[in-house]
């Protein structure tokens, strides 16, 4: 087969060790490598000292960035590839023969570069999954926090329409504070107008609490209360990041129907603002993991579930 480099590098990756095979032309050469940053910067030097034209590893976990980052600052080429993509010939598996098997593919053009963004966006969409994560959180102490009030016979939810506004926090904190509320404190407790009539909110909220309950439900509030805070901060920097960059790209995803202001950030973090990498529309719904999969065999159609997609655009 015809040689694509002439001097080229596969990468077997690691948590501890890092083994390079480094081919030219019909020569190799094995080294390891530790995977702290010095270690790292060594194996940059040995490549870069050689000529290496291009460096190729699997997307192992997140073991990959690191040297990801350092073979970029380097100005080395460098390409990670789908494991799946890749897979040596079976029963025959160590870490030098993984790595001398990518360095062969390599070689011979038979690698196909998954898409890595650049810094700015890697950065950006941490950004975003950190935020889906504090959500996520968020969303579980509040569930856990409706279920402490049932326990206690405490029919809130019923009475309000958001568990977290102003009024419900007002009414909350008088309960966890073991005082009695009556239609007069309640009146001055409650903004607006409630999803039940004033005396049936008077019996939704009588329940049974113990000391412990209610120091327990507090510091529930409490860490809700924090997440809160932690949110409304990355959200701040994610518009900070954004900023005008992505001003008219989150305007026009924003129009999608059932599509917000947030989940457009999301949507941009991941995919990128040059649709020129997606040859079609097509290509993106499959990355993106919303179009049924090709699964046929003698005329047949078999299973055409969707796959996984891109985990991070589901922010």
């Amino acid at each position: 087969m015809e040689r694509i480099y002439g001097c080229c590098c596969g990468v077997d990756v690691h948590k501890k060790i890092i083994v390079a095979c480094l081919r030219k032309g019909t020569s190799e050469e094995l080294r390891e490598y530790g995977t702290t940053t010095g270690e790292l910067l060594k194996l940059a030097d040995w490549l870069a000292g050689n000529g290496c034209e291009m460096t190729a590893m699997e997307s192992t976990a997140s073991y990959w960035k690191p040297l990801y980052n350092v073979m970029e600052a380097q100005d080395l080429g460098v390409m990670v590839v789908n494991a799946q993509h890749m897979k040596a010939v079976p029963d025959r598996k160590t870490d030098a023969k993984d790595a001398q098997w990518i360095a062969d593919l390599l070689q011979h053009g038979l690698l196909k570069a998954s898409y890595i963004p650049d810094r700015g966006q890697r950065e950006l969409r941490e950004l975003v999954g950190y935020r889906k994560s504090l959500v996520q959180e968020k969303n579980r102490e509040v569930n856990r926090f409706q279920k402490m009030l049932e326990g206690g016979n405490i029919k809130l939810s019923g009475t309000v329409s958001d568990i977290n506004g102003k009024s419900s926090r007002k009414i909350l904190y008088e309960i966890l504070s073991g005082n009695e509320i009556d239609a007069g404190k309640l009146e001055g407790l409650v903004d607006g107008r409630l999803k039940a009539s004033r005396e049936q909110t008077l019996e939704d909220i009588r329940g049974v609490l113990s000391p412990v309950q209610r120091k327990l439900m507090k510091k529930v509030l409490k860490h809700i209360d924090e997440l809160g805070q932690h949110i409304k901060a990355l959200d701040d920097d994610i518009d900070a990041n954004m900023g005008g960059k992505y001003g008219e790209s989150i305007k026009k995803v924003d129009e999608i129907p059932g599509v917000g202001k947030r989940s457009a950030e999301a949507i941009l973090a991941v995919t990128g603002q040059d649709m020129g990498r997606f040859p079609t529309d097509r290509h993106l719904c499959s990355w993106t993991g919303v179009c049924p999969g090709d699964n046929e065999s003698a005329k047949k159609r078999k299973s055409g579930r969707t796959t996984k997609g891109n985990k991070g655009i589901s922010c």
